[in-house]
């Protein structure tokens, strides 16, 4: 693997896109520390300081979610306080409004032109999710008890209009240019630029998680989440990598003097085929009491059991997390992966499922299928959700969990990978041996 990374820094195109892609990290981690005009430091550090702030262990979910994906600018109030979550949810509308709207349904499959459309309609979405998301935080933070925590002083002094009119602006403008950063990299670096954007934001979080526990704990307990950890990265490089193969031959015919099909190839199917999205919707939906809660009477009734049954360790957020990601993992499969369609483009190519017949009973075979690779892939999902924060929080006792449980190491792990098969692949075409060699 070091002989591979070395070849890549030897190949003049390669090594400038992998130096780009590091600059653009680079710059998104710069942006991340860069505090938002109008916010105090001082103030800031006195409520994220653990030493002389104890009531701040536990943050609302929604709260820690949105920190997760911007790095732990959010807390700090940077100008990438959003993050890259305006963007992922706009994402994840848009794709579901395919259900919904029929014209997105034809923009999809209108190839090239059509995605560039939703792109745009994406980008416009995104915006506007910042403003609103931007105005919510802004507004909280001008509070002593911003995001659910009690601070000594507001975090935002002076919350006139146009002090509190140019943190909005400029957080979305930190938005927009997360999301231009993203595609740069897209288009002149390695990978996928949003994932990898994510990528770093969370490890850029990990070593401050562990050495809370490390700090706060006892060696062992230490050592038990690290296994937890390398544990969970091995089940999530062996499931996704893994794939149900269904064998698709394609019958000879004659076009002209040539002679076509003949061969055998296959569908692969992978067992996550939903990723992790349904675990940040499960987890966004589960938030949103929370947030409604903190701009709510505390005395109400249905505050306290919000913040009583509504906490990530609670029984019933538990179960209901459970549910919702089974739930989105099953629907969000059903928009993802089309067996009509599929069946149609194999017919229309002269290609069948040995032992199946065209049409409809490839229709409801390869539904049989997917729907049974669900079930697992769904399961999959709840247990690595689930499992690391119960192991820390519950087995081991400790008050601070890893965050947003296992899908912190779905997402690196999967955007790792990702990222190595490409490498990989610039690789092998140019002849040299790939990491995975």
């Amino acid at each position: 693997m070091l002989s591979a990374f070395m070849q890549a820094f030897k190949t003049p195109d390669l090594r400038r896109k992998l130096l780009f892609t590091l600059g653009i990290m680079a710059l998104f981690r710069l942006g991340s520390v860069l505090p938002t005009p109008g916010v105090s430091l001082t103030n800031v550090q006195a409520c994220l300081d653990p030493l002389k702030n104890q009531q701040n262990q536990d943050d609302p979910g929604l709260v820690n979610l949105i920190d997760i994906f911007s790095g732990g600018a959010l807390l700090q109030l940077s100008v990438f306080a959003l993050g890259i979550m305006p963007y992922i949810t706009a994402s994840i509308i848009i794709q579901l409004l395919r259900v919904v709207i029929p014209r997105f349904e034809e923009l999809h499959k209108e190839g090239q032109s059509g995605t560039a459309k939703l792109t745009e309609y994406t980008r416009y979405l995104t915006i506007g999710l910042g403003v609103l998301q931007s105005s919510a935080i802004v507004a909280t933070a001008s509070t002593n008890q911003p995001f659910g925590m009690k601070c000594p002083d507001p975090l935002v002094p002076n919350s006139s209009p146009l002090t509190m009119a140019l943190m909005i602006v400029t957080m979305t403008a930190g938005t927009g240019l997360i999301m231009w950063l993203g595609e740069l990299i897209t288009d002149k670096g390695i990978g996928n630029g949003m994932s990898l954007l994510i990528f770093t934001s969370i490890v850029a979080r990990m070593p401050k998680n562990l050495l809370s526990i490390f700090g706060g704990s006892d060696a062992y307990k230490f050592f038990v989440v690290i296994a937890i950890i390398l544990v969970a990265t091995v089940a999530v490089v062996f499931i996704e990598q893994a794939t149900r193969r269904i064998s698709v031959q394609y019958a000879k015919r004659m076009v002209g003097r040539r002679q076509y099909g003949g061969s055998t190839t296959y569908i692969p199917i992978k067992i996550n085929t939903a990723g992790v999205i349904p675990v940040i919707f499960a987890s966004s939906i589960l938030s949103m009491p929370q947030l409604f809660a903190q701009f709510s009477n505390t005395n109400a009734g249905w505050v306290q059991w919000i913040h009583n049954h509504l906490r990530q360790d609670a029984n019933v957020y538990l179960v209901a997390y459970s549910l919702l990601i089974l739930f989105f993992t099953f629907f969000y499969t059903a928009i993802t992966f089309n067996p009509e369609e599929i069946a149609d483009n194999m017919k229309k190519y002269g290609g069948f499922i040995p032992g199946i017949r065209a049409g409809e009973p490839t229709v409801r075979y390869l539904s049989y299928v997917i729907n049974r690779v669900t079930v697992a892939g769904s399961v999959y999902l709840v247990v690595l959700a689930l499992l690391p924060t119960l192991a820390v929080s519950r087995w081991l006792g400790l008050s601070s969990s890893l965050p947003f449980g296992g899908t912190t190491i779905l997402i690196m792990v999967g955007v790792g990978l990702q990222t190595v098969k490409e490498i990989n692949s610039q690789l092998q075409q140019r002849h040299y041996e790939g990491f995975l060699s």
